[in-house]
């Protein structure tokens, strides 16, 4: 089966079709179709073809599910000996994706 390792948002995934990944949001509507054009990796079987940095006309196609939340997080500082405890949670933004194609 072949496979891919896409950029977005700052990381690298690797991705084959049909899978469902979590990305840092990306600014489209549900049920929309993305196009990731920034492809460093393809792979099938024992061919494997390595971009520098990307495959030129190489693309990934993925179908947006939904718009979520991410797990909580806990961001937590103290200085030692001088009473100073701060908590802060948060929770990320994220995109749920489908991968459709890998062209």
């Amino acid at each position: 089966m072949a496979y891919a390792v896409i950029k977005t948002g700052g990381k690298q995934y690797r991705v084959q079709e049909g899978d469902t990944l979590d990305v840092e949001k990306l600014d489209a509507a549900v049920d929309s179709e993305i196009t990731f054009n920034e492809v460093l990796l393809r792979g099938e079987g024992d061919s494997v073809t390595i971009g520098a940095p990307f495959i030129e006309g190489g693309a990934v196609t993925a179908k947006v599910v939904d718009q979520i939340r991410g797990p909580k997080g806990v961001a937590f500082k103290f200085k030692r000996r001088k009473g100073f405890h701060k908590t802060i949670g948060f929770r990320r933004h994220m995109t749920k994706l489908e991968i459709t194609s890998i062209g």
